[in-house]
């Protein structure tokens, strides 16, 4: 069986007061291997999702280089033309389900 494919995995998020993502600590992949932690803004993240890059929440094993825990996927959706950043279709605010707060 394939292994799916995915650009990046969210390791964790800091939350605006507003409900917004502020900010969102990741693994980006770089050809055949990942990336050091990097930081994103929302404005970043969203730009990112919009290109299509394909975003899932998730934990680097310890040790084991570029292996990965993986979670549910994150999606951009645009409301009244403000993009919201989500797990879950109905969210009224940003939310990735799981993933720890920083």
């Amino acid at each position: 069986m394939k292994r799916p494919k995915f650009d990046a995995v969210i390791e964790a998020v800091h939350y605006a007061p507003d409900g917004k993502i502020a900010l969102a600590r990741l693994y980006e992949r770089r050809g055949a291997t990942w990336s050091d932690r990097i930081l994103l803004d929302r404005r970043d993240l969203a730009a990112r999702l919009k290109r299509g890059k394909q975003f899932v929440t998730g934990q680097r094993k310890v040790f084991w280089a570029s292996t990965f825990e993986v979670g549910e996927a994150v999606q951009y959706l645009a409301r009244g033309g403000r993009g919201v950043i989500t797990t879950e279709q109905a969210a009224e605010k940003d939310l990735l389900a799981g993933v720890p707060v920083f």
